[in-house]
């Protein structure tokens, strides 16, 4: 957010802040909550790579696409092994995955 609108809103009395600070985050939430997206988007970038569509992945897991989206959208109703599992079923090498998680 630019500071001019920033300005406007503190003005009228609004806070800024970001998600961490609205929904009182620790630092374990956030890390697990950017892991998360992080996996999910190189889930999608892998079954792009692929040239593969949601439901295409969701047939090769053996999984639905609604379920794919959830993944690649960093739901947290998605598991990490769900997410490391489909990652290494698409070909990601734990070298790749190690640079995705640091």
């Amino acid at each position: 957010m630019d500071a001019k609108k920033r300005k406007k809103l503190e003005a009228k009395g609004w806070r800024v802040g970001s998600a961490r600070d609205f929904l009182n985050l620790s630092d374990e939430e956030m890390a697990l909550i950017e892991l998360k997206i992080s996996l999910g988007d190189t889930l999608q970038s892998k079954r792009k790579q692929k040239k593969m569509t949601q439901l295409e992945l969701a047939k090769f897991l053996k999984s639905s696409q609604s379920r794919i989206a959830k993944m690649e959208a960093g739901d947290p109703s998605v598991s990490l092994d769900l997410l490391v599992k489909s990652l290494f079923s698409l070909g990601l090498s734990r070298r790749e995955l190690s640079k995705v998680i640091s």
